[in-house]
């Protein structure tokens, strides 16, 4: 909460204070009247009847109970908060079924839902807090012509709230209103709220739920936990905001979930999820049933999943658990991070690394740029004699390394290829008997390596066009394997553990919509300095360091890395020929700040030389982990050009 420009030292002392006991109180009071009581006390002993406008009527009318005989009675007298605020309250009780719908509407105004006590008769009961700006006798006139209609129907009962038309023609521009809708259903009912402008909340639903928003948040608790009338083919809980965050912790069913731009966090979905997001990120605990995730931009994580997973975001990372089904990750520019997926899987980045813990079915892995991680391990068959993969596998980069490691008793045809390298580029285990075949098939400047394994089996295929393979054994790296799944089971755990600490009672809350732009509870998103890359970075380092023994760096950062590095000379024997053209070296920054050339990736051979002697020279800084220098690999490009 900031402190506005106009306001005094003592009130913002005053306004601290009385939040600070607020939320001491709602921890311990039994129940919302008991809460009321305590705010008063606070507001009797230090005078803030006067200097507490927003706050106080916000609080009084989130936390007011309509069974109390002290609460104003339905179309109560208007109450003077302050000389520039003036509110009511109107309230009201009407009988009902369990099972029934609650239909909520309204133009503007938060909502928070709440179920009434066990044993109760079956009531809806709701207060409607509203406030306003205008100066009186036009506040009086505007507050007494604001339309609140509720009435019990076949179906349930249906409040509308709408604010007077005659706001917006009354003298003085900028009136303003605060509206909030605080209602208890029984205990199996159904919901659909909608509102214009405003935050949605709802304790427990028992029954289905549409909650929906043009601007506000939605934060949810258990929905569906007494349906007893599902309808076939329509989701349990559906909630759509055209801009806020959206968090539930619990649906007993299918959710359907959309924001324009905010957050989505999920915490358990019993049934099927549809969850989609114009740009934020999207966390789901758990998912029963068939996941269906996408985002424009932000980054995608899964827990655990039952079925089928689909995932679809423009450029960030896709993070996954433990599927029991088959998976269809794709990323414009993320990384993809996969513990374990127990059916056929298909994961593709138009640029990030891939790293899979452990394959148990057939895998399509694709990615542009970065680098293959993958384990490979089939389920045990009931013999115990060898393992083979479901179907036909491949793992493909553009330019990066793929490290693949292999159960021994594993049955499948190995075929590895590097278009642009030579036999120095495959690295594998002396026990695989890997063939080599220099240029044949695949180009002149390329290699493949075939292997049968165990007799054969389904064809495994790994592809690059200028990076190195390894294929080693799955007992050589149990170590590495180990340590990166726990790192990231904790990671998962820690990403939703909010979801689990979510309140179910008032007593436990803040006003949620203050007048004064006080916000409460409502949804926490994940943090806007999220980077993209920390998690997956720190990972992929640790690999890195095991397979090639260095750390990877984008070009651009490696150069702020140099401390000296003279330009090549052009040859003469080039600029005689007219020999023009671009050179890309693949260098390393040893411990002692040397570099070497690991390869070449482009040129030709005469220009070729001018730069390897020229970065032969060069000097940089090494990098550091933990204190201890490590060596840093990238990729350094000159332009050779006659004028």
């Amino acid at each position: 909460m900031q402190r506005n420009d106009n306001e005094s030292e003592d009130c913002w002392t005053m306004k601290t204070f009385f939040l600070q006991n607020v939320s001491r109180l709602a921890q311990r009071s039994a129940s919302r009247k008991a809460l009321r009581r305590a705010i008063w006390e606070i507001v009797s002993v230090l005078g803030l009847g006067v200097v507490m406008p927003a706050i106080l009527a916000g609080s009084a009318a989130k936390y007011s109970d309509p069974s109390d005989p002290h609460e104003p009675a339905f179309g109560a007298s208007t109450i003077p908060v302050t000389s520039s605020h003036i509110s009511a309250d109107r309230n009201g009780a009407l009988p009902t079924n369990d099972g029934l719908t609650l239909r909520l509407s309204t133009d503007l105004g938060s909502v928070h839902i709440s179920p009434i006590e066990n044993g109760a008769a079956p009531v809806v009961r709701y207060v409607v807090h509203i406030e306003t700006d205008a100066k009186e006798p036009a506040a009086k006139r505007l507050l007494d012509a604001y339309v609140l209609k509720a009435k019990s129907t076949p179906g349930g009962v249906e409040i509308v709230g709408a604010l007077p038309p005659q706001a917006a023609r009354e003298p003085g521009a900028g009136v303003q209103f605060w509206v909030h809708f605080e209602v208890s259903v029984p205990q199996g009912y159904h919901v659909e709220v909608k509102t214009g402008a405003g935050d949605v909340e709802a304790e427990e639903i028992g029954g289905g739920a549409y909650l929906a928003t043009q601007g506000g948040n939605i934060l949810a608790g258990k929905i569906g936990t007494h349906d007893s009338r599902k309808s076939p083919g329509q989701p349990e809980a559906r909630l759509e905001t055209e801009g806020g965050h959206i968090q539930v912790q619990e649906v007993n069913g299918d959710l359907t979930a959309f924001t324009a731009g905010g957050h989505i966090i999920a915490g358990k979905v019993s049934g099927d999820a549809s969850l989609r997001s114009g740009g934020g990120h999207i966390r789901a605990g758990q998912i029963d049933g068939r996941a269906d995730l996408q985002t424009d931009g932000g980054n995608i994580a899964v827990k655990k999943a039952g079925g089928f997973v689909n995932v679809r975001t423009g450029g960030g990372q896709i993070d996954f658990g433990e599927v029991r089904g088959s998976v269809h990750a794709q990323t414009g520019g993320g990384g993809i991070r996969v513990i374990y997926v127990s059916g056929p899987m298909e994961v593709v980045s138009n640029g990030g690394s891939i790293c899979l813990t452990k394959v148990a079915g057939a895998v399509q892995a694709a990615t542009a740029e970065g680098t293959i991680t993958a384990w490979i391990n089939p389920d045990a068959s009931a013999t115990g004699a060898s393992v083979k993969l479901s179907g036909a596998s491949q793992l493909a980069s553009g330019n990066g390394d793929i490290a693949v490691f292999l159960p021994r008793n594993l049955a499948a045809n190995i075929e590895a290829i590097v278009t642009a390298g030579d036999a120095s580029h495959i690295k594998a285990d002396p026990a695989m008997h890997l063939s080599m075949e220099a240029g044949q098939s695949v180009g002149a400047e390329s290699v493949r390596a075939l292997a049968m394994l165990n007799g054969g089996g389904a064809p495994l295929r790994l592809k690059t066009a200028s990076g190195i393979i390894h294929l080693q054994f799955l007992d050589s790296q149990t170590a590495l394997r180990d340590s990166l799944i726990r790192e990231q089971q904790a990671r998962l755990n820690q990403n939703f553990s909010n979801v689990a600490l979510f309140a179910t009672s008032l007593e436990n809350t803040l006003p949620s919509n203050l007048p004064d732009g006080t916000v409460g509870t409502a949804p926490q998103p994940p943090s806007s300095q999220e980077n993209k890359a920390d998690w997956f970075d720190s990972w992929m380092r640790s690999l890195e360091r095991a397979l090639t023994g260095a750390l990877r760096e984008d070009p651009t950062e490696f150069q702020k890395r140099l401390s000296y590095a003279p330009h090549p000379s052009y040859p003469t024997l080039a600029q005689n020929a007219g020999v023009q053209g671009t050179v890309k070296l693949q260098v390393r920054v040893t411990t002692d700040g040397r570099l070497e050339v690991v390869k070449l990736l482009e040129g030709e051979p005469v220009l070729a030389d001018a730069a390897i002697s020229a970065v032969k020279q060069w000097r940089a800084k090494p990098a550091s982990i933990n204190g201890k220098p490590v060596e840093v690999i990238s990729t350094v490009t000159f332009k050779f050009q006659l004028q």
